[in-house]
């Protein structure tokens, strides 16, 4: 009996595995996505009573790696539409009614987007959400375009990076790759 009960229990344990084996699972992503928040670590620290301001901002974005590539003027074409990442193009959303640039944007999300140049960046705020890299981009749906500079970095990032910064009056949603460091200023 006692060797029936302990087959049971070992087969039973085995129908996930049998079952995960016959389903295809997908191929890991060499650009995998990520998120961030202002205030950073946002939901971590919610969940330890220990926030102390509200979120404000995101951004979920795919990190595409530089795999000794150059970046900026090769694999994105200066003067052209980039998704601001890799994938899946990248989303904004604000918690809260923001002054970007000049714009006022509405709490909500969005999709960004950018076009680089070799001084500048034109970053691109647009209505149109759940897009898969930059092919259907539609100028019409945009809500704002702001020129950020860009600055060289002495140190290398190999892997596309945002995060939000406090800076002043302003939260930075700072962007690295390569040896390029452009940041948005977002006023709430």
């Amino acid at each position: 009996m006692k060797k029936l009960i302990l087959a049971l229990i070992l087969s039973s344990l085995m129908i996930p595995f049998v079952n995960a084996q016959s389903g295809r699972m997908p191929a890991i992503d060499k650009s995998p996505m990520d998120m961030s928040y202002y205030p950073s670590n946002f939901p971590i620290l919610k969940i330890q009573d220990k926030v102390t301001e509200p979120a404000l901002a995101r951004v979920i974005y795919s990190r595409p790696q530089k795999n000794g590539r150059t970046v900026f003027g090769e694999l994105i074409e200066f003067g052209t539409v980039w998704r601001l990442g890799a994938n899946e193009a990248t989303e904004l959303e604000l918690f809260k009614d923001a002054k970007i640039g000049t714009t006022k944007v509405k709490k909500g999300r969005y999709t960004l987007y950018a076009i680089p140049q070799q001084e500048k960046w034109t970053l691109i705020i647009n209505r149109d959400t759940d897009t898969w890299g930059a092919f259907k981009y539609d100028s019409k749906k945009d809500v704002a375009r702001i020129d950020i500079k860009i600055e060289k970095q002495a140190e290398s990032a190999e892997s596309f990076t945002m995060f939000f910064e406090k800076q002043g009056a302003a939260v930075n949603l700072n962007m690295y790759w390569d040896n390029y460091k452009a940041t948005l200023p977002i006023i709430f």
